[in-house]
């Protein structure tokens, strides 16, 4: 999983020129791996401006044979373990529990890694790295009873040898293979993976991506998320503050820096549009603190189902309107105010210009937007090669607080106060986590295994990507002059 500058599964392969030259390995009918013809290169330009060329396979046919029996009368750990000293200049960074009762010692004996079957090596050899190794996860072949968020930490701190060092372990993976019988035709990806199709960022192609995300089933989310039923970072301002209490928290602090609870005009509410309005906390938060007139867009079905349903049951129908919509096709402004939370991550780095241009078109002179989102420094695009690209948030981008600010102002926004949640999120996730694990067997029986292996392991990873600085929460609060006036009021202690 891509936590800003860090990576699930590093512990494993870093180096990209030795993953593509595992990419580009095949089974010929005897299981021998064989590089077939000539493979592609391709051009990469990394950071810096640097060109790479790295292999890709060319063609290559799938093999249509069964994984090679096993040919050894050595266990396991003995096998491997040429392949753990070369990669680490000693032991792994954890305890290594194998299929066939053996194990590999770490440095952290605490932390036991269960490898239960040969396909994860045979995973890794088609999908070197983080995708192969959360694959294995997800499908039950690697586990562990520790708390998942140190484990993860412990691998990805692991230091691994030099460019000479990782190609030996290369060598040593290869033999490995081939002694354990790991080699054969590449397994089955699991059901709960997904590949886009279509124009990235187009209205059918985002319709699809979060209809994956977010149709799991609000039951499920309910189980982790709570009462709230928030999916953002929460606010914490005390020790003692329950999660609902935090969320209550962020959307009052969101209320309060788009001015709704400052002057209004007295023969009208004023109007808040909610772009990305979830399952409603927001927008009911609002109406019923601050009286006003809230439109809730979002394109998840089972999102707006339930939203509109906690808006009947709140008895706010004659304030609130909950619509699936997409945010390119709203066009009943003017508004007041904008509240844009967990948004801007769906909407990608390409049309972030074309977001807040629509954003400040449907606000009056003087109306607030505040865009709340997940950023990581220099900012990146979730791909298809990561665990999060496939399974969690398919074609998510993280946008470098730089670039979001930039936008704003493009749009006509004048920048007014931007703030780092940073340590808010982790504690946020850290109480999804401790839920979702006190519900697993609710979890389990509302979508399955693998699906809520899927959770366990980005919310896990997540932690550590806002723990380390990784990954990073902004709230960015932006005004459309009314000419040169701004409205604002003279400081940020009203904002509580």
């Amino acid at each position: 999983m891509r936590t800003g500058r860090h990576t699930l599964g590093t512990s494993l392969t870093r180096d990209f020129a030795v993953e593509a030259l595992v990419a580009a390995a095949s089974c010929d009918r005897r299981g021998l791996l064989t590089l077939r013809r000539r493979p592609r290169i391709a051009k990469r330009r990394c950071r810096g401006g640097i060109d790479i060329y790295a292999v890709q396979p060319a063609d290559v046919p799938e093999p249509e044979h069964a994984p090679v029996p096993t040919v050894t009368t050595r266990t396991v750990a003995e096998v491997l373990r040429p392949l753990f000293d070369a990669l680490f200049s000693g032991p792994p960074p954890v305890t290594m529990a194998l299929w066939d009762g053996s194990r590999i010692d770490g440095q952290d004996t605490s932390i036991v890694v269960e490898v239960r079957s040969p396909d994860v090596i045979r995973r890794l050899l088609w999908a070197p790295g983080e995708l192969g190794l959360a694959r294995s996860f997800v499908v039950g072949d690697l586990d562990t009873d520790a708390p998942l968020a140190p484990t993860l930490r412990a691998l990805q701190a692991a230091d691994l040898g030099d460019r000479r060092a990782v190609g030996r372990a290369l060598t040593a993976a290869m033999r490995a293979a081939r002694e354990l019988g790991a080699v054969g035709r590449p397994p089955a990806a699991p059901p709960e993976e997904i590949v886009a199709r279509g124009r990235r960022h187009s209205r059918r192609r985002d319709a699809t991506t979060v209809s994956h995300h977010y149709d799991v089933g609000n039951d499920f989310y309910r189980l982790f998320l709570g009462d709230s039923l928030t999916y953002s970072c929460a606010r914490f301002t005390h020790a003692s503050m329950t999660l609902d209490e935090a969320q209550a928290a962020k959307h009052e602090l969101v209320c309060r820096k788009l001015g709704l609870g400052e002057d209004r005009a007295p023969d009208r509410r004023r109007r808040l549009l909610d772009i990305g309005c979830g399952w409603g906390s927001m927008v009911i938060h609002a109406a019923q603190r601050y009286d006003v007139e809230v439109v809730g867009v979002t394109i998840s079905d089972e999102q707006r189902q339930l939203a509109q349903a906690r808006v009947d049951a709140a008895g706010l129908t004659d304030r609130v309107t909950i619509r699936l919509q997409d945010y390119r096709e709203v066009d009943d402004g003017p508004y007041d105010a904008i509240a844009s939370i967990g948004m801007a991550e769906h909407v990608g780095r390409r049309n972030l210009d074309r977001y807040f241009a629509t954003a400040a078109a449907l606000l009056r002179p003087g109306g607030r937007m505040l865009n709340h989102a997940i950023a990581s420094r220099r900012g990146s695009r979730i791909t298809r090669s990561s665990f999060v690209g496939r399974y969690v948030f398919p074609d998510g981008e993280l946008i470098d607080i730089a670039d979001t600010v930039a936008s704003m102002e493009r749009a006509g926004f004048e920048v007014r106060d931007v703030e780092n949640l940073r340590e808010h999120y982790e504690r946020t996730i850290r109480c999804w986590v401790d839920r979702l694990e006190e519900h697993w067997d609710d979890a389990v029986a509302l979508v399955g295994t693998r699906r809520a292996r899927v959770w366990r392991l980005y919310l896990s990873g997540s932690i550590n990507g806002f723990e380390d600085g990784g990954l990073l929460l902004y709230q960015t609060l932006g005004v459309k002059p009314d000419g040169w006036a701004s409205h604002m009021p003279p400081t940020r202690a009203g904002w509580g």
